[in-house]
Formats: structure tokens, sequence, C-alpha cells
């Protein structure tokens, strides 16, 4: 018999659609420090170990299904990406993922990646077309057309996939699903959802830095190139790097890309909403060319679909602007008459996030994540308990079950064919945020009807020199 080499492995794992539990005598084992053996663990490259990718190195961590084999960041100097070298000696380090892939790509399962928005795309794709499985943030990638080749390539190698809207492996999403499938959440016609916290940029517009980018001296290490990916490539800021990038059209997805994939998951996917017929700009204050409103209140327009009546979706997002909830619907402490936060404390979640789903006969509420559905009036709640169905409370959580799919046992529950389209419906709103006014959309040709300026957004070329990835 030939001998079985790792690439042959991994080779034969992706072109079967997963991995399985990796003999010993293939797999590369280190960090053994969680009762698996290395055998039975899935090897991990990490793009991004500071930030939002050292959190999840830590959550992934604590499942004992991983080994950590590589570690990237474009700012290797950053105090976490320090701390996460340190912890993982037997790992190696680069600045720039294309590097990383061409000198160990047989030494990995999976890849996570963690790193700003604008990013998402290529290092996934790179990943997925070397056949690994990927776990990436949400959300899925920073404009329409690069949801729509994720999902394509997604299918094509068949890998395993998963984008990090965390709540979609708790409570709400078992319940949600339960629910739904038992007809207790039924003709659902509006649904108000809200994250009305304030944001870095909120006075951005007022702040010298911003105009034209004025360039500002970068510290030594940062491979700024790799950073600014497949955007244009603009000068170094700390209004970008290292966490302020959000708040750009050209780097990031807002507070609606930031926030609405953990509050509009479990409707969007139970609901099958699909893509709006309608996106329409209700309000937009602090209008800037560069960055995403202060505050803007976007409404998406759902028609009816396998039997469900039109869906009418209103998202609001910055200081001030939650949205009008009567009085018998108004169950959280913050909202009742007189509350004041505690001076010195900070705010709970249920302050200034959340959803409102109104139904024909019911209406329920939740916050984000994995919070669970409360049905409001509490009375109403309590009059119909007894007949409520019950949902699985003991669940792999969200990084477990990617690991877990990585080896064949479970499937994953945000897999780009689901978190795709859901992170395409975002991209069409902050194209909203971006334009203002009524725009239509298509959803067979998925172009919008009465705005070529808007279409262009869709699919924006990327940065010369970044062409491949669009080809993958």
């Amino acid at each position: 018999m030939y001998p079985v080499t790792r690439r042959d492995f991994l080779k034969a794992s992706a072109a079967f659609g997963g991995l399985t539990v990796l003999p010993s005598y293939i797999a590369l084992g280190n960090q053994s420090s969680t009762g698996y053996a290395p055998s039975e663990r899935v090897n991990v490259a990490f793009i991004a170990s500071a930030g939002k990718g050292y959190r999840n190195r830590l959550a992934f961590l604590a499942t004992g299904l991983c080994n950590v084999v590589a570690l990237c960041d474009i700012d290797l100097d950053r105090d976490e990406a320090k701390k996460s070298a340190a912890e993982h000696p037997n790992a190696k380090q680069f600045t720039d993922y294309r590097k990383m892939f061409d000198t160990m790509a047989d030494e990995i399962d999976a890849v996570i990646v963690s790193t700003p928005d604008h990013s998402h795309f290529p290092a996934t794709m790179l990943a997925m077309s070397l056949g690994k499985h990927v776990w990436c943030e949400k959300p899925l990638a920073h404009t329409f057309g690069q949801c729509a080749r994720l999902m394509d390539l997604a299918e094509r190698s068949g890998v395993v996939t998963q984008m990090g809207n965390q709540g979609h492996s708790g409570s709400n999403y078992f319940q949600f699903k339960s629910w739904t499938e038992a007809g207790v959440i039924k003709d659902i016609t509006k649904i108000d959802a809200y994250q009305v916290q304030g944001t870095r940029w909120n006075n951005w517009a007022e702040n010298p830095k911003l105009k034209n980018y004025i360039e500002q001296p970068m510290p030594a290490g940062i491979d700024w190139e790799t950073w600014c990916s497949v955007s244009p490539k603009r000068p170094y800021s700390d209004l970008l790097h290292p966490a302020s990038w959000r708040g750009w059209v050209e780097f990031g997805c807002g507070k609606l890309g930031d926030w609405a994939a953990h509050v509009i998951d479990t409707p969007h996917r139970f609901l099958k909403l699909g893509y709006p017929e309608q996106v329409t700009s209700i309000m937009r204050d602090g209008v800037h060319p560069l960055i995403y409103p202060r505050a803007s209140t976007i409404r998406f327009n759902f028609p009816e679909r396998e039997g469900m009546p039109a869906c009418e979706l209103n998202w609001h997002d910055g200081p001030g602007n939650k949205p009008e909830i009567a009085p018998e619907y108004s169950d959280l402490k913050s909202e009742q008459p007189g509350y004041k936060l505690p001076e010195g404390t900070k705010p709970p979640r249920s302050d200034y996030v959340g959803k409102v789903m109104y139904s024909k006969d019911l209406v329920f509420r939740a916050v984000s994540h994995e919070q669970p559905l409360r049905i409001v009036p509490k009375q109403k709640y309590l009059d119909m308990r007894r007949d409520l169905p019950r949902f699985p409370q003991k669940n792999s959580n969200h990084w477990a079950n990617f690991l877990l799919a990585c080896k064949g046992e479970e499937e994953t529950r945000s897999p780009f064919s689901v978190s795709g389209p859901l992170s395409q419906v975002l991209a069409i709103g902050m194209i909203s945020q971006r334009l203002g006014g009524d725009l239509k959309f298509d959803r067979d040709t998925k172009k919008f009807t009465n705005s070529e300026a808007a279409n262009a957004l869709l699919d924006p070329a990327p940065r010369k020199g970044w062409e491949e990835f669009y080809r993958l």
C-alpha cells in the first residue's frame, strides 16, 4: 500500500464534504492540554489573533476540540497578539495569510477568520479554495456580491462553513425553530429591530482626522497592504486600526452589519424572508460620504412567500432611536416610568438592543444573540405557557458546533447557505443607509430596478492586485 499523507487525507476529506476524526499517524499534534488526544482534534489557523480573533481563540480552546497550529495578524505587536503567541509557542506566526497558506497549507484543517469586515472575503475564499473548513465572523462579507461568491464556492468545495453569529446555536435558535414548526410563531407582519447604543463614529463628522483620510505615523510592524485588502488603500489612521474601522463605509458594515446579524437572524431564517422587494431610508442622521450615519431607520419590505403574509422589518440604530413600543408590550425594567440607570453602572444589553415581532394573534420580544423570545404581555404568556412546545436546552455551543462539524459529527447551524442571504440583506440595508430614498429590489435578478448608483454598490470591483480572489 502507498503511505497516506496528511495532504492526501485533507484532499479526500474536503472532496467528501467534511473532516472525520484524524488518524494519529496523520495528525499534527500539539497543545494537548484538554484531555482530548491531538489526533482527535482539528488543526486550526487563526487569521487575526488580536481583538475578536483573540476572543474567538479562547472560545475555541474551551471546547477542547482543536490544536492551534498558526496565528496570523497584520499587527503582531498588539498586546493580544503577543499573548496568543506566548500561549502557543509551537504555532507559526504570519502577518499575511497568503504566505501562511503557501508555507503550511498541509498542516491546517480549518481556519478562523476574525479580521475587519472588508477583509473577510479574500481570506475565506482562499481557505475554501484550498479545501479548508472556515469559520468567518459576521457579517459574512462587506458587499452583496462577495457574499454570493462565498456561497457559491462553499457549495462547490464541500467544506464545512459557519458564520460567527453565536446566538444561532443558543436558546433563541432552538426556541424559534420549535415554535415556528409548532405554529406558535406564524403570520408575522411586522418586526421592529434595534440597536440604539452610541458608536465610536457618533461625532466623527467634526473630527479633523476624518477629512480625506488624514495620514498619521504608522507604528512599526504593521502589514498595511494586507490590512487594506480588496478595499481602496487609504493612509494609516487610528480611526481605522486597530478598532475603529467599522464606521467607515469602505471597510466596515456599520451598526446594521455589526448587530442585525445577532438580532434578525432567526426571523430571517425561520420566517423565510429571503430578499426584500423594497428598502426605504426612513431617517438618516449625520449623513457623511465616508462614514455611516450617526443614526438611521431603514425599512425592509418582504412580500408574501410560501403561505406567509408580507412582512415589514424596521431596523433602528443610533442613540435615542428606539422604536415606539406600546405600554402593554413594554416589559423591560428600563422601559418603566421613572427608571434611572444606577450611577456608575454599565447598561444591560436589554437597555439598547432587541426585537419586537407582531403577528395577528401574538406579540413576541427578545434581546439579541441567544436570548429566548418572550410573549407579551406577561399574562398572555401565563395563559398559554402549559401548551407551548419544549425545545432542547443542552446543545453544543457555536464554536463546538463548528469543530464537531469539521469532524463529521454535527452539521453547522449557520453555514454560508444560511448566513449568506442574511448578510446580503444587511448589505442591501447598508446601501440604503448610504444613498437614502426608496429603492426597489428584484428578488429574482438580485438587482435594484430604480437606481444604478445602488447597483454599483452591490458588487464593486476590488483594488488592483486583489482580483484573483474574485475568480476562485
